[in-house]
């Protein structure tokens, strides 16, 4: 299918992203933007802002939507990759940071301790930065969940991804429950952290199946929602099946903060879980716990 105008987005400039670009070489470190090929890069690294992936870069899931290399090998966390990422929150003078991470089914706790590390590093080096997590399932390991809610992030991202009758195509190695009931967790064990929650549409989803989704997410008292158009990365992936209008993308906005009553949705077709996160400080001066 070919992509509308409101899709397309000029090529990132070199002079543009090269600061970051280089800092995140110097220290050796990967970011979602990069490895996901986010549309968005050009925006995030002139800003900036990057969203880094702790972990990788190989991802012991193969989701089909996905252009993370997959990596099923065992593979020994690396001790100095929190210190590496708490000085580059520190070089670049972030005041919110998101860490993100493969999916580690190879580790008994699924890198829980190196989500917790990576939090002590950059709370040494920049206490006043808000952090926020976007965390794997966990195969359901909630030891591990509650291990790394005992770092107090700020923000608790965990994505739903697409509606339940997808999940077989999508998502095969994920649970639509078992997500739900991680925020579920989140939200009640840890009260005065800010949950959140994100899902694409265009693979094949009807409007109705993306309410419900909204709906099941409010219900288990999720904070922020992040929605956005799937871009498929190449001919190994799943195929784009339908392009909503902006226009579709602001009534799931107006319906999820104005009738279900969510602090925030961003929705757009290139909103992705991380775009323009650092606005959730504004969310927390407004709704503080």
């Amino acid at each position: 299918m070919l992509k509308p105008d409101w899709l397309r987005v000029k090529a990132p400039q070199r002079e543009r992203i090269g600061a970051v670009a280089d800092l995140l070489l110097d220290l050796k470190l990967n970011t979602v933007c990069q490895e996901a090929s986010c549309p968005n890069i050009g925006e995030c690294f002139a800003g900036g802002t990057a969203t880094f992936l702790i972990m990788g870069p190989g991802c012991t899931r193969a989701c089909p939507y996905c252009d993370i290399d997959f990596d099923k090998s065992v593979r020994d966390l690396d001790p100095s990759e929190p210190i590496r990422l708490g000085e580059a929150v520190a070089r670049l003078g972030l005041r919110h940071v998101v860490i993100t991470s493969v999916n580690r089914d190879d580790l008994s706790d699924g890198g829980a301790r190196q989500f917790v590390a990576c939090i002590e590093a950059v709370r040494r080096r920049s206490p006043h930065t808000t952090i926020e997590l976007l965390i794997p399932d966990f195969c359901g390991n909630w030891e591990a969940l509650a291990a790394v809610m005992a770092g107090a992030p700020d923000v608790l991202n965990h994505n739903i991804e697409t509606v339940p009758r997808l999940y077989r195509s999508v998502r095969p190695q994920g649970i639509y429950e078992r997500s739900l009931e991680l925020l579920d967790r989140v939200r009640k064990g840890w009260p005065r952290t800010y949950s959140k929650s994100g899902l694409m549409v265009g693979l094949g989803e009807r409007d109705g199946e993306v309410l419900d989704v909204l709906a099941d997410l409010r219900r288990h008292q999720v904070d922020i929602v992040t929605i956005g158009q799937y871009l498929s990365p190449g001919p190994r992936h799943l195929a784009v099946q339908r392009f909503p209008t902006p226009e579709q993308f602001d009534a799931y906005r107006r319906h999820g903060e104005g009738e279900l009553g969510f602090l925030q949705v961003v929705s757009s077709p290139l909103t992705r879980s991380s775009y323009h996160a650092g606005e959730v400080q504004r969310l927390m001066r407004e709704h503080p716990r």
